[in-house]
């Protein structure tokens, strides 16, 4: 997925420039503004509806930015899975901030990112053998606020659905929402992975330990090198499963398949790299003042957002057992249909 480098470039001085104004979670509506006017927002929502139609290639590096850079912001709730929800049933799409949810059959939705801080929530719902979907004003909600591990909002959403009408939404929507929110979360834990590799090679090699560089050290050799082959195995396993939904239009028989084989791998090297970075950095690293909590926190935060690291093992665990023994090479090499 190649993209502009002047656009990335500009992407990534917009987060610098703010994170370097304002500390994480801060000035978060003077942030969106200045996104709006940049077309970013909405960056993949189509030119008729008010969006600046570019694809995911260009979505994800815009996650990656801002992952990187340390800014919270709900670019990816609001146009990927809530604007996008609105598109394809074909509601309107204003300039409200949206995030969406999926409830369950009490109406409830768990965790819900940015709900509080969105005018608007759209929500999908279980009703009769199938799902609607409906864009509802988050006054008429019930929102109770909260936040994950990394302090951004997490928060519970109950709507009364006897009051809501909806729009009939077929299978396949929900399908590729399940697998919209699971490889976000897998694209921003991978930048934030990067972002610690960055930040732990730079200490080893700028640290002074008994009179020579940490880097010169084999025991901090193995563990950021640990860390940099954990990394990019989850990006390799992210970018493999993005690559095949894009391909395919999010319908191969195998996506469902490739999306827990990269939520696992990020799960899991978020584990490795979070505690490899923190024994490279030291004392340094458990501060407030040091940045590194910036990008640790989320990472273990982002991984269990939209299926825990056990769920993802879990089902690749049905599908290694489903597959037996003689189709498991199939399964791995993506040969079996």
């Amino acid at each position: 997925m190649s993209v502009d480098a002047e656009l990335v470039e500009m992407m990534s001085a917009v987060f610098a420039a703010h994170r370097e104004a304002h500390a994480p979670g801060e000035a978060v509506d003077e942030l969106w503004d200045q996104l709006g006017e940049l077309g970013l927002v909405r960056l993949t929502g189509s030119e008729e509806s008010g969006g600046s139609g570019a694809g995911w290639a260009e979505a994800v590096e815009l996650l990656r930015a801002a992952a990187w850079h340390g800014v919270r912001v709900p670019l990816a709730e609001h146009d990927l899975l809530a604007c996008w929800l609105l598109e394809t049933v074909g509601l309107p799409v204003d300039d409200a901030r949206r995030t969406a949810c999926l409830l369950d059959g009490d109406g409830v939705a768990r965790a819900v990112p940015w709900a509080a801080d969105s005018q608007r929530v759209v929500v999908l719902w279980p009703a009769g053998t199938g799902y609607r979907v409906a864009d509802v004003d988050t006054t008429s909600l019930t929102v109770t606020a909260g936040r994950n591990s990394a302090g951004e909002p997490r928060d519970d959403v109950h709507a009364d659905v006897s009051g809501l009408t909806g729009t009939s939404v077929p299978d396949t929507v929900i399908a590729q929402f399940t697998r919209r929110t699971a490889l976000v979360r897998a694209v921003q834990v991978c930048a934030v992975l990067d972002r610690i590799v960055a930040l732990s090679v730079v200490h080893a090699g700028e640290r002074i330990q008994f009179g020579r560089p940490l880097a010169k050290f084999q025991a901090v050799q193995n563990l950021v090198a640990d860390i940099a082959a954990e990394s990019a195995l989850a990006r390799a396993a992210t970018d493999g499963a993005l690559a095949e939904a894009l391909r395919t239009e999010w319908s191969a028989s195998q996506l469902d398949f490739l999306v827990a084989v990269a939520r696992s791998c990020a799960g899991h090297a978020a584990s490795v790299v979070v505690r490899n970075a923190h024994q490279v950095h030291g004392a340094i690293g458990t501060t407030r003042e040091h940045r590194l909590h910036e990008f640790t926190m989320p990472a273990l935060a982002w991984r269990s957002e939209y299926g825990s690291v056990a769920h993802w093992d879990q089902v690749l665990t049905d599908y290694a057992t489903q597959a037996g023994a003689d189709k498991l090479w199939a399964l791995v090499t993506a040969t079996g249909g």
